[in-house]
């Protein structure tokens, strides 16, 4: 007998045991490893976004299940199996009490990859002997249940989602990915004191979203970003955040929007979007523009990248990599780099006028830089 891990989402699980709990299924490219899974092996179910162990699978033998069950994604290659265990997501194992037990999640320098591991499924577990402590777990947790909260954003995520775009004059359909933020910890508290960085970076997005409410725009501030304070201020407290974003966009749209570190709003429409990479590798806010361009390929809106200016030659370096350059509109022909500390020092000068009500999104303008090929 092998123990397998078998993923899951907290949509696809509820989808799985609403159908009845009979048929696991996986995409279509992992068919020679499901042929490798053999009756009486057990799929230990793992559930992604809340890392939680929900559940056991014995395995009865290949499924014929033609059924819709999943509303995500087909996946045509199906197990027939059988539950030993199942249990809600508030009830789930964390997956920070296998640290140390476990080949996958020896200490704390495995925490968030875990090797690896869990980036496919069905994937066979390389030790029985951790099969069997996570089961221990699991029946430990079925007799005896303990509830956990579990963040219901995190529970309803979607690792693919439906887009649309043109190429030329035809409509393409695709599924798409939106990496989130790197997960902290389960039960890990947002540090009260941040260091110099993070204080840098959280300054730069208060002193964007006090101009963009002089301004007289409706703001959004990254979600993951809300908690963090400049002084006495919460940046989710700021006068004029908004809670929700412009309906028009699809849900692939949003999930990127979402996560950008500050957008200047009017109505249903993005004036504004700003990056600020401080510490981070600058690529990820990069991706983060060029995927809500490839999703809406007909917004037109303002795109900023700012950051200090010993970054600067890191940010041209970045944004002229083919992936960036070779789009219909390349991306360094459309969105700035603005200097930090010239940007601070301008808002400065123009709140002690008492200026900034008058000021018009198209100074910044004024204030980036756009590198070309010869950069």
């Amino acid at each position: 007998m092998t123990y397998w891990l078998d993923l899951f989402t907290g949509t696809t699980w509820d989808e799985f045991r609403q159908a009845g709990a009979k048929v696991s299924g996986f995409r279509h490219r992992m068919r020679n490893t499901v042929a490798k899974v053999k009756p009486g092996d057990v799929l230990l179910c793992y559930m992604t976004g809340v890392k939680r162990w929900v559940g056991a699978l014995e395995v009865r033998g290949r499924s014929d299940d033609k059924r819709d069950i999943w509303s995500v994604a087909t996946f045509p290659e199906r197990l027939a199996v059988r539950p030993l265990i199942m249990l809600d997501p508030e009830n789930g194992i964390p997956m920070d009490e296998l640290q140390g037990h476990v080949e996958f999640f020896e200490g704390p320098e495995d925490r968030g990859k875990y090797k690896g591991f869990i980036r496919r499924s069905p994937n066979p577990l390389k030790r029985d002997g951790d099969g069997d402590f996570i089961m221990g777990l699991l029946r430990e947790a079925e007799k005896h249940p303990v509830r956990r909260p579990v963040d219901p954003v995190k529970l309803a995520r979607k690792p693919l989602l439906k887009a649309e775009t043109k190429r030329g004059k035809k409509k393409v359909k695709a599924l798409v990915s939106i990496p989130e933020t790197e997960d902290l910890p389960e039960n890990t508290a947002m540090p009260q004191v941040e260091v110099p960085e993070v204080s840098t970076h959280t300054e730069i997005q208060y002193a964007l979203l006090q101009l963009g409410t002089d301004m007289g725009f409706d703001l959004w501030v990254a979600r993951n970003d809300r908690g963090r304070t400049c002084g006495a201020t919460t940046l989710g407290a700021v006068p004029g955040i908004v809670e929700e974003l412009p309906t028009q966009f699809n849900e692939a749209t949003n999930r990127t929007v979402e996560l950008i570190d500050v957008l200047w709003l009017k109505g249903n429409s993005i004036v504004a979007a700003f990056e600020v990479e401080c510490t981070t590798s600058v690529y990820s806010g990069l991706l983060r523009m060029s995927d809500l361009l490839a999703l809406q390929p007909n917004l037109k809106i303002s795109l900023y990248i700012v950051a200090p200016e010993e970054r600067r030659g890191k940010v041209a370096q970045e944004i002229l990599r083919p992936t960036f350059m070779l789009r219909e509109k390349p991306l360094a022909e459309i969105c700035g780099f603005i200097s930090a500390s010239e940007l601070i020092e301008k808002l400065q000068g123009a709140r002690q006028l008492g200026l900034t009500s008058s000021l018009k999104p198209d100074f910044l303008e004024q204030l980036a830089e756009y590198f070309t090929e010869n950069e």
